[in-house]
């Protein structure tokens, strides 16, 4: 059982979720291990799209495998040949028209 003290909730009664802290590991370029991770937008054998505090992370490699990915404690873990990571910006937030109309 978890509990909520009155220091983690927000005002509109909700607990506020804490950015987990972003992290890479890479073992023999076979076994990946990020944190941090808050969304997988896409997958398949050659090319892995996850979402980090720290923006938009791409994984290319072959016969990749996500062994893990848990959203909570933001953890994926990544088998296969690792060929590169990339990082890109955040996204912008807010719709198109708000975008363009700033």
């Amino acid at each position: 059982m978890t509990m909520i003290t009155s220091d983690m909730r927000r005002p509109g009664g909700t607990a506020e979720k804490k950015p987990i802290p972003h992290s890479l590991v890479l073992e023999g370029r076979k076994n990946l291990t990020a944190t941090g991770v808050t969304n997988v937008d896409s997958y398949d054998d050659q090319t892995i799209v996850a979402y980090t505090e720290e923006g938009q992370l791409v994984i290319r490699g072959r016969d990749l495998h996500m062994g893990r990915l848990n959203t909570e404690s933001g953890e994926l873990t990544v088998t296969g040949e690792v060929l590169s990571l990339t990082y890109a910006e955040n996204r912008q937030q807010g719709s198109f028209f708000s975008r363009l109309f700033r």
